[in-house]
């Protein structure tokens, strides 16, 4: 009797290289291989932007009323396909089903597909008198490299694809080597409504791949999310062709919790701000400050949510943490937890490693009794551990926040929202949020400010990154 087959192997089967060839990609709970990824070189590079530049022209010319369509058409694949996806990612990316992450990465790809498809870039009149007439007109780019990293590697890869598509340009999708097979599945899921060019990836762990990306002469923007010290290299790389950049690079996420909060009532929110996909988010919540009048409270309400939520293997029902994506990461997280411990921080909870669910998980932590100038506060863990610092006078709070050269989100918490505002409006970030910590929306656009990037993504603003602007003036 044959094999059968679940629903990710089925799905798997049709991206994964041979394994006489290929490179072993393994579970991150488990360290098994799940599968093999191509291994290309730079001249597959060139072949794969030759394909989606010869395709553009063709592609831009169907005008977006057919590109609309036939992005909801690639949204309800992804749909059609979301079990296969999220079971793929789970196992490679680590996070759970359950809970904001895989299930809601997949449900996440359909929602922007489907609001890059309805948003409309109207041409803007910017002068129109008996004598003057000036319109603002968007169009293609066209070759558009969009270069993902490993921990949101689907829903990221969307958010790239999505707008350059809806504006006429091709796609050239490089993905993390840490993650590669299932933005392979999730591009040949699009790619069965998509025409062919249109969206091409390029696989490799080659450093000098994603380089030549960058650097082609026939690529005309790029656009990156991954660690700062690798945009500055892609900056680099890319003024070679003075390609346009998106660049939503590291962030270091402060919180400012102020006294009249409720420390119950935003406990919750306090801990998927930071903890959501096991704290490997760029927007995650890294850093809280909080009133000296309502520090314990927070401190005791928070541990008791970290306390109740399960961790564990992503394909195992309940779990709504994972493990670290990869070891590299893992020794960052335990090294910042070991030197936190020894500058005088107190572990409220975790603390430590949990060998006994895998060799990459981390215990959830909270470290309280920190200042400024530890590690832990000034660099960012990208992992499931927050430091609390307290604080006395709200402007020493806000010059904390605003302190570091990161500046990607930041977030207020009280039970005035005229006082939050107030706060918000001095915080130097790309998003302040109020009461929450990292929630985005597709029509709201997202970019960061210092260094953590530039360049806006999602809505109207989203779609003129990836356009070229024309203006007809008389």
């Amino acid at each position: 009797m044959p094999e059968v087959k679940s629903v990710d192997e089925v799905l798997l089967a049709r991206v994964q290289a041979d394994p006489a060839t290929g490179r072993a990609i393994p579970d991150a709970a488990t360290g098994e291989t799940i599968g093999y990824a191509p291994e290309q070189a730079i001249v597959e590079v060139d072949v794969a932007v030759a394909a989606a530049k010869a395709a553009q022209r063709e592609w831009d010319e169907l005008g977006h009323a057919v590109r609309s369509k036939l992005l909801h058409a690639a949204a309800d694949a992804v749909d059609a396909n979301a079990e296969a996806l999220a079971r793929l990612l789970s196992r490679e990316q680590g996070k759970p089903l359950d809970g904001p992450n895989a299930r809601f990465e997949v449900g996440a790809c359909v929602t922007w597909l489907r609001s890059a498809a309805t948003t409309v870039l109207e041409p803007q009149v910017l002068i129109d008198s008996d004598t003057d007439h000036a319109v603002l007109t968007y169009r293609a780019l066209g070759v558009v490299a969009a270069i993902g990293p490993w921990n949101w590697p689907l829903m990221i890869a969307i958010w790239q694809i999505a707008p350059a598509l809806r504006m006429g340009n091709t796609v050239v999708v490089k993905p993390s080597e840490y993650t590669p097979l299932s933005v392979l599945a999730l591009v040949d899921v699009l790619n069965e409504v998509l025409p062919p060019g249109v969206l091409v990836p390029v696989v490799s762990s080659d450093r000098e791949v994603g380089a030549r990306l960058a650097a082609h002469p026939d690529i005309d923007k790029v656009m990156f999310t991954g660690s700062t010290a690798t945009g500055r290299r892609i900056v680099e790389a890319s003024s070679a062709n003075l390609a346009r950049l998106t660049l939503e690079l590291g962030g270091n996420d402060a919180g400012i919790v102020l006294p009249d909060a409720d420390p119950k009532a935003i406990a919750e929110d306090l801990f998927w701000g930071a903890f959501i996909n096991t704290g490997q988010t760029c927007a995650a919540l890294k850093r809280l400050y909080v009133h000296e009048s309502i520090h314990d409270e927070v401190i005791d309400a928070l541990a008791g949510v970290v306390r109740r939520m399960p961790m564990g293997c992503g394909l195992d029902p309940g779990n709504v943490l994972g493990p670290l994506q990869n070891a590299a990461q893992f020794d960052i997280v335990a090294r910042l937890v070991e030197d936190a411990e020894a500058r005088g921080g107190r572990v409220v909870v975790g603390g430590e490693p949990a060998p006994e669910l895998g060799a990459n998980f981390f215990r959830a932590t909270i470290i309280a009794d920190l200042t400024d100038g530890v590690a832990l506060v000034d660099q960012e863990q990208f992992g499931p551990v927050l430091p609390v610092v307290r604080y006395t006078d709200v402007e020493d709070a806000i010059a904390s926040a605003n302190g570091l050269d990161a500046g990607l989100g930041a977030s207020v918490w009280s039970s005035d929202r005229v006082a939050a505002r107030a706060v918000a409006a001095r915080l130097r970030a790309g998003t302040v949020w109020i009461n929450s910590h990292g929630t985005l929306h597709p029509e709201v656009p997202f970019g960061g400010v210092k260094k953590s990037g530039y360049g806006l993504e999602f809505g109207v603003e989203g779609l003129k990154s990836v356009a070229e602007p024309r203006i007809v003036s008389g």
